[in-house]
């Protein structure tokens, strides 16, 4: 369906293969992606200042030779002003929507993420980001920054991307949009599509045995895109009302100016042992708030802007907050910004200090080690609880010793204002993590479209939309149309308390002559991200006979009506009309039943359950279906047996040559096989359908309005008349087109 391939990707989300989803985003195509021209201006191309990566790079070396641990740096951020107002260029589409495109390059990078300074995007506005691959961030929405001006964006792989957004007129001038800082990746950090390898040799991936024991834990630890050009480590830990509050433990020398920006990537394990490979790069949060921290014991306690969705299957890892030293530990880091990696030392932890801060002390390794990146991560006793977070060191790969954790038991007078107070231990919580249902808005039915649409190119549906939030809801984006061809975008506000429904109007839909679905499709309650998108769309089925032309079955039973069933079905073999069983009695009593009809050809059946038709021993019955001009496309005498069928075809049921705002113009005409087709004049999206003799449509495709001019090859076509129509906002275009060779 067209709205799943296009837009449900859900919870977004994530379209095919080519796609790198990143925070909790809302789905959808980024315009620019499509491939309908929806004629865009190229975007501007801004180039920002070269970064000497070889200087960097040696800079970092001896930085972390001297023992630091974090954050790793991977990027040099610039510092950037592009806004809505003075970059980029705006295209109107035909219906007052407006696109705006921007291209930032970074010469040589990597990747390149990118913050959001001013970040208001009203509720129907749609924010994407993608690269010249193809592949793309977002949509994000009013809600995506969890109700903050500000909005970090992660890493695209490549040097170059494209920054879009779309604004519907009803919304036209609300939104804003700076982007204050973009920072150039120096480091592959996705190595070619795999951000793998940079840490040493020593180091082993979680899903390795050593990572048996730790499932749960391994859950809980994110990799942070830190100041928007550093990487470290951090966990979410469970709290004493156990009501997954997604508080974050991480380390105080980890924090920016910006830490509101972060993101957080969970769920980045190597599916395999050996050799690494890459895991899932989408299972992000983007933003939090900065609760409490400290440099006396290097912890910082966040809340992030949203719960993990349920398919991150996180854990909330539990504490320890006393002072006992763990009999042994276990670390679950980011080492240089590697894929997630884990760490045992079998020997007690020991009291040390380091840059003053009250650490625990670990020994050495005895397997795997700490690098720059793992600055942040938590440490485990033996029983599975956090007792604190990790500072610096001196262990690595080649001498895997000394390295210090804050330690929980110090900081617990800062966390536990947040935490809870239920004691010195408390388990994690994972599995049976209830999210609460806070956003849910539903499509619950389609109405005021009929099964067949007699002559009318418009149809007006109502829908049903239900709040299924705790909270009241004050607007819903809906995404609605016809599939197979774009979706056009609605916001319907009021006030919807829980549980109740409301009936709204869309906008009209302009429809050709066919079998149709449209689909209807909710989302962003109150611009927040529903979180049940399984009761979000509704279709509904329907016909479209036009031109039309009124067709009747003239029925004339036996007595036995009983017996009698029929059933009337399009070129396509979908039932339009059915009747019977009637009554028994009501023999030589006439029954008309008037079709409405279009170009086509028709498959008329009727059965008789008793198998003797309806004449004559029981009665004279008989059918005939003709128009309303008396000519009869098909009559039987009633002496059929089990049943009869009857194809018919209506030809020639008429439409002005010209009935529509705009030109419509072919040649050559009579064609031997290619025909050019030129129009002028069109608006919205427009719609073709070439049929044949008998009204039986045989190209069916939606183009853009701006499309002057095409080449349509009917080279695999049999020689004869076909009927060339367009609908666009203007009305119905229609030329006759002779195929001879």
């Amino acid at each position: 369906m067209y709205f799943t391939t296009r837009w449900l990707l859900v919870g977004a989300i994530l379209l095919a293969g080519s796609s790198i989803q990143a925070q909790i985003s809302y789905g959808g195509r980024a315009f620019g992606l499509m491939e309908f021209d929806l004629g865009l201006p190229a975007p501007p191309l801004v180039i920002m200042p070269a970064v000497d990566a070889a200087a960097m790079l040696a800079e970092d070396e001896e930085r972390y030779a001297n023992g630091a641990k974090g954050p790793y740096r991977f990027g040099v951020n610039h510092p950037a002003n592009f806004s809505l107002d003075n970059s980029g260029v705006w295209h109107e589409m035909p219906n007052g929507d407006q696109i705006w495109r921007l291209t930032i390059e970074c010469p040589a990078a990597y990747s390149i993420n990118f913050e959001f300074h001013d970040y208001h995007v009203p509720y129907g506005g749609l924010v994407f980001v993608y690269n010249a691959d193809g592949q793309q961030l977002g949509s994000f929405m009013a809600g995506s920054n969890g109700g903050r001006s500000t909005m970090g964006v992660t890493q695209l792989p490549g040097d170059r991307i494209t920054v879009e957004y779309y604004e519907p007129k009803e919304v036209s001038g609300e939104g804003r949009l700076r982007i204050g800082q973009v920072t150039h990746a120096y480091v592959d950090i996705f190595k070619s599509g795999r951000g793998l390898g940079d840490s040493g040799a020593c180091n082993i991936n979680v899903i390795c045995p050593e990572g048996d024991d730790w499932r749960d834990q391994i859950r809980s630890t994110a990799i942070i895109t830190t100041g928007g050009n550093g990487f470290c480590t951090g966990t979410l830990i469970n709290n004493c009302a156990l009501d997954s509050v997604p508080y974050f433990l991480t380390a105080d020398h980890c924090l920016s100016a910006d830490v509101e920006n972060w993101v957080f990537r969970f769920n980045w394990d190597s599916p395999v042992c050996d050799p690494t490979e890459n895991g899932p790069v989408d299972q992000t949060i983007s933003g939090c708030e900065l609760l409490v921290n400290s440099a006396a014991t290097d912890v910082a306690l966040l809340r992030l802007n949203a719960i993990p969705p349920p398919d991150y299957n996180v854990y909330y890892s539990g504490w320890n907050n006393t002072n006992i030293p763990a009999d042994s530990v276990t670390c679950i880091h980011h080492p240089a910004g590697d894929i997630k990696k884990i760490s045992h030392s079998f020997d007690p932890v020991i009291f040390g200090t380091m840059s003053g801060a009250d650490c625990w002390h670990v020994q050495a390794w005895d397997a795997g080690t700490t690098e720059p990146g793992s600055s942040g991560s938590g440490l485990w006793n033996q029983d599975g609880l956090l007792v604190g977070q990790l500072f610096g060191g001196a262990a690595n790969c080649t001498n895997n010793v000394d390295d210090f954790y804050g330690r929980l038991d110090v900081s617990w007078p800062l966390l536990e204002p947040f935490l809870g107070a239920c004691g010195d231990t408390l388990l994690g919580l994972g599995d049976s993590v209830a999210v609460p249902i806070v956003y849910d808005a539903a499509v619950t039915s389609i109405t005021n479209v009929p099964e067949i649409v007699c002559g009318p190119n418009v149809i007006t549906p109502r829908i049903t939309l239900k709040n299924n939030s705790v909270f009241v809801v004050t607007s819903i984006i809906i995404l609605y149309g016809i599939v197979g061809e774009p979706p056009a975008i609605d916001v319907w506000t009021g006030s919807l308390q829980p549980g109740q429904t409301v009936n709204y109007d869309l906008p009209p839909v302009a429809v050709v002559a066919g079998e149709h679905t449209l689909e209807v499709m909710s989302s962003s309650p109150n611009g927040e991200l529903d979180q049940i998108p399984d009761n979000d769309l509704w279709s509904y089925a329907f016909t479209v006979n036009s031109p039309a032309e009124t067709v009747e079955l003239v029925l004339t039973p036996d007595a036995y009506g009983t017996d009698i069933t029929w059933e009337l079905t399009s070129p396509f073999g979908t039932v339009l009309y059915s009747g019977g069983p009637y009554a028994d009695g009501q023999n030589g009593q006439t029954m008309t039943f008037p079709f409405c009809l279009t170009n086509g050809c028709y498959t008329f059946s009727i059965v008789d359950l008793f198998g003797d038709g309806i004449c004559c021993e029981n009665g004279e019955g008989s059918y005939m279906i003709l128009n309303t001009d008396s000519v009869v496309y098909a009559e039987n005498d009633g002496q059929y047996g089990a049943g009869n069928e009857d194809v018919f075809c209506i030809i020639g049921v008429s439409i002005d040559e010209q009935e529509a705002a705009g030109e419509l113009v072919v040649f050559p005409n009579p064609t031997n096989g290619l025909l050019n087709i030129q129009v002028e004049g069109l608006s919205g999206m427009a719609r073709l359908q070439l049929t044949d003799g008998v009204g039986r449509p045989v190209v069916q495709q939606v183009i853009p309005s701006s499309t002057p001019t095409w080449v349509m090859d009917l080279g695999g076509y049999a020689n004869g008349v076909y009927m060339l129509t367009i609908d666009h906002d203007g009305g119905r275009l229609v030329r006759r087109v002779l195929l001879q060779r």
